[in-house]
């Protein structure tokens, strides 16, 4: 149950950054250009590590797939 919560927690992280870049990118000042590839940048990493984690947890046998109906 606490791996759920692991992922629903990066995935908001990845939601948050995404979210601060967009400001970035709407915000006129001289830095923001910086700050929105840094977001952008800890976006991509977030997403990679999700990805990992969850090819690590699959194999390890933490989850499992379901068949659709």
């Amino acid at each position: 149950m606490g791996f759920k919560y692991l992922v629903v927690f990066i995935l908001i992280l990845i939601l948050g950054s995404l979210g601060k870049a967009l400001y970035h990118l709407s915000s006129t000042r001289g830095d923001d250009g910086l700050r929105m590839v840094k977001a952008l940048s800890w976006r991509i990493g977030l997403s990679v590590l999700l990805f990992v984690l969850l090819l690590v947890a699959y194999f390890q046998g933490w989850i499992q797939p379901t068949r659709p109906i």
